[in-house]
């Protein structure tokens, strides 16, 4: 069943809620390549989750050190956590084990979790040491270029 964004799981600072969408993106369209049956298409939508949200770790975990959050050190081995159990996945998959179902429940269950539990811990740190500039929503770009696949489509 596809993720639904819905208002509790922002965290109020645009651009990581418009990367978590981005996010849920993946892991609907991970479940649309297995109903399709389109290994080739579960693979490559597997690899650019897995990239896409080690970018987005690394960059929520630099706006939590520049904000001086004082939990970044545990929130980064969450993330360090999650990128091991991840990797089994992917080994496993690259092994020829059908790991798309498991995979998918897993990514569903973790991200909103971690959403609301884990992200929500930093919010308020991030949001007070933000600019207006940086606080204000991010417009959705749709030329390609590094920015647009870091933020959205």
């Amino acid at each position: 069943m596809p993720i639904n964004w819905t208002s509790d799981l922002d965290t109020g600072i645009p651009v990581i809620d418009q990367q978590h969408r981005r996010i849920v993106d993946f892991i609907n369209d991970l479940e649309a390549a297995q109903v399709l049956g389109n290994q080739e298409k579960i693979k490559q939508v597997i690899y650019d989750c897995i990239d896409y949200t080690l970018s987005h770790f690394a960059f929520e975990e630099s706006m939590q050190e520049e904000a001086g959050y004082p939990y970044c050190k545990p929130h980064k081995k969450v993330h360090e956590l999650f990128t091991r159990k991840v990797a089994e996945y992917q080994q496993r998959m690259e092994l020829g084990d059908d790991i798309a179902e498991e995979l998918h429940g897993m990514l569903a269950r973790w991200l909103v979790n971690h959403i609301k539990r884990d992200d929500a811990d930093y919010v308020a740190s991030v949001r007070a040491s933000m600019t207006p500039v940086a606080a204000a929503p991010v417009e959705e770009k749709k030329a390609g270029g590094w920015l647009s696949r870091l933020f959205g489509r």
